[in-house]
C-alpha cells in the first residue's frame, strides 16, 4: 500500500501540533525530506503482520434479539468448538468484550467501534479452545471498560439477575450476569481497577484478578498495559481454579510475562486451613460510604474461616487508605494517552499488537459526541493533567507503587493471605433514562476503594461470595503473595464447601 504523502501545508499543520515553528521554505524543504522516511514505511507494509494463526473454524454468529437477552449482557453469541476433549470439553465459556475473538464482532462497549471484527484470537481465546471449551459468545462491558457500575455500555445498562433494577458492576459486567444468570458455564473477564472483582461481587460469583502477568494479555484491548489483566468469573471455586488452569502461562508474545510462575491451581482445594494465617485488613472497612451490614458479613466470614482452623487475626495496613488515589492517575492518564491518543495499545513496549484494531479505533476522533459522560470526564481529566501536569502525577504514582506493594509484602510475609470486603456496598440501583450527568459519574466508581491496590502492586485477588444483604450478595475479597493463587484457592473452597 503506498502511503500518502504530505504537502507543505500538512507539513506546517504537522509542526503546529509538536510547538513547532515552520514557515513556507522550510515546510517545502521537510516535505520533500519525509518522503525518504515513508518510503521506508511502505517498505514495512510489504511485510506480514505476524499475528497468531486462527486455528478454530467458526462462523460469525449473531447479535441476540432483545427478548432473548433480558440483562442486555450478551453482546453477540457464537458457537465456536474446540478441541474433541480437553479440561474444559462440554463447558460454554463467554468472553469479555474487550478480548478479541477472530470473525466475531467487537465494540468493547462503545458506539465508536461498533462495526470491527477482529483478525485475530486472544491468546486467551486460543487457549480455551485448546482445552476443549466453547466460545459462547461475546459478553458486554463498559463503554472502554470506563466503569465499575453497568450502565455505560452504549447499547443499555446491563441488569443485575438478582434485581434487574440494580447494577450488575463493571466493566466485565455482561460477563457476572451471565454466569449468575446460569446463561454460561465460564466467562472470561478483564481487571484494571477491580473490573472481575466489582462484577463478581455484585453477582454473587467468584472473580479472580491473577498475578501480573500470570495470564497472557496477548489479543486484548487495553486500558494501561501497567494495570490490565485477564481472570476467570465462574459460579465455584473449583471451576476458577479450573479455568485458571488453563489460562495461565506464559505464550511467548506478551511482554509482560516476565518471571511468572505456575502451579496446578485445582491441587490443594480441600486441604484444611490448620496451617494458615489470615489478616484481616482494618483499613478495608469503615470506609465512608461502607455499609455496616457488609462489614459485618465480611467479619463473619473471617469468623468462618477461623472456625475451619486458620489462625485469624486483624492487621494493619494504613498505605492501603491511599491507594485509590495511586491508582487513579494511572487508570485515567493511561487510558487517555494509551488507549485514545494512540489508538489502544500506546506504544514502548514489544509484540502484542493488533493493527487492524489500531486502524479502526482511530476513528473515535471523528465520534466523540457519542461518548457519555463518565467516558467525557475521563478523557477531560486525562488531557488536562497531561497538558497541564506534564504527566508528573502518573509519574509520581507509578513511582509510589514499589512502596504499596511493600506494605502489602510486609503483612503478607507474616500472613498467608489478606482479608477485606470487596466491595463496601451492595449492587445499588441503575441510575434512571433520564439522569444526568452527575448521577451517572456517581454510580461510575463509588465501589472501589478496596480493589484497585492489587492492580497496582499485582498480587493475587479473588472475590468470592459471603452471603446476602437484603438479598443481594456480598463479596469477601481474598489476596495473597505473588503467585500463589493456589492459597486463595484452598481458602475459597474451604469457605464456600462450608456455606453449602
Amino acid at each position: 500500500m503506498a502511503i500518502s504523502r504530505p504537502g507543505p501545508r500538512q507539513v506546517q499543520e504537522l509542526g503546529e501540533s509538536v510547538f513547532l515553528d515552520i514557515g513556507d521554505a522550510e515546510a517545502a524543504e521537510f516535505a520533500a525530506l519525509m518522503h525518504g522516511n515513508l518510503e521506508i514505511y511502505e517498505a514495512l507494509d510489504a511485510l506480514p503482520d505476524d499475528l497468531p494463526p486462527v486455528r478454530y473454524p467458526r462462523t460469525p454468529g449473531r447479535r441476540p434479539a432483545p427478548a432473548d437477552n433480558p440483562l442486555n449482557a450478551w453482546y453477540w453469541q457464537t458457537d465456536i468448538a474446540g478441541a474433541a476433549d480437553g479440561p474444559l470439553a462440554g463447558r460454554r465459556v463467554v468472553f469479555k468484550d474487550n478480548i478479541l475473538v477472530a470473525g466475531v464482532p467487537m465494540m468493547n462497549g462503545s458506539s465508536t467501534l461498533q462495526g470491527y471484527v477482529p483478525d485475530v484470537d486472544a491468546t486467551a481465546v486460543t487457549r480455551i479452545l485448546d482445552a476443549g471449551g466453547t466460545v459462547a459468545g461475546k459478553a458486554h462491558s463498559e463503554y472502554f471498560c470506563t466503569s465499575g457500575g453497568s450502565h455505560t455500555n452504549a447499547t443499555g445498562p446491563v441488569r443485575n439477575p438478582h434485581d434487574a433494577a440494580r447494577t450488575a458492576g463493571g466493566s466485565s459486567s455482561g460477563c457476572a450476569a451471565l454466569v449468575a444468570n446460569g446463561d454460561v458455564d465460564l466467562a472470561v473477564g478483564t481487571d484494571h481497577g477491580g473490573s472481575c472483582r466489582i462484577p463478581a461481587s455484585f453477582c454473587g460469583i467468584v472473580g479472580m484478578k491473577p498475578s501480573y502477568g500470570l495470564v497472557p494479555y496477548t489479543g486484548v484491548m487495553p486500558i494501561d498495559i501497567t494495570i490490565d489483566y485477564v481472570g476467570p468469573m465462574t459460579r465455584t471455586v473449583a471451576d476458577n481454579a479450573l479455568l485458571l488452569n488453563v489460562l495461565a502461562g506464559a505464550d511467548g508474545i506478551d511482554p509482560m510475562q516476565a518471571g511468572i510462575r505456575t502451579h496446578d491451581y485445582l491441587a490443594r482445594l480441600g486441604e484444611p486451613l490448620g496451617s494458615l494465617r489470615i489478616g484481616v485488613v482494618e483499613e478495608g472497612f469503615a470506609h465512608a460510604n461502607s455499609d455496616p451490614g457488609v462489614d459485618r458479613l465480611v467479619r463473619a466470614g473471617a469468623d468462618t474461616l477461623r472456625r475451619l482452623g486458620a489462625t485469624v487475626e486483624p492487621v494493619s495496613i494504613p498505605l492501603h487508605r491511599s491507594s485509590a488515589a495511586i491508582w487513579t492517575p494511572i487508570y485515567i492518564e493511561g487510558l487517555v494517552v494509551s488507549m485514545m491518543h494512540d489508538n489502544g495499545f500506546g506504544k514502548n513496549r514489544a509484540g502484542a499488537y493488533v493493527p487492524s484494531l489500531m486502524k479502526y479505533h482511530a476513528a473515535w476522533r471523528t465520534q466523540t459526541h457519542k461518548f457519555g459522560p463518565q467516558t467525557k470526564l475521563v478523557m477531560l481529566t486525562g488531557e488536562y493533567m497531561t497538558r497541564a501536569y506534564g504527566g508528573q502525577y502518573y509519574a509520581k504514582a507509578q513511582n509510589l507503587r514499589p512502596r504499596l506493594r511493600a506494605a502489602y509484602d510486609t503483612a503478607l510475609a507474616e500472613y498467608d493471605v489478606l482479608l477485606m470486603p470487596t466491595l463496601p456496598l451492595t449492587a445499588p440501583p441503575l441510575p434512571p433514562p433520564d439522569a444526568g450527568a452527575a448521577e451517572i459519574v456517581a454510580r461510575a466508581l463509588e465501589m472501589v476503594p478496596n480493589t484497585p491496590a492489587f492492580d497496582l502492586t499485582g498480587h493475587p485477588s479473588l472475590s468470592l461470595p459471603c452471603g446476602t444483604l437484603d438479598g443481594l450478595p456480598v463479596g469477601m475479597m481474598l489476596t495473597g503473595r505473588h503467585f500463589d493463587e493456589a492459597t486463595l484457592y484452598q481458602v475459597a473452597h474451604a469457605f464456600e464447601q462450608d456455606a453449602a
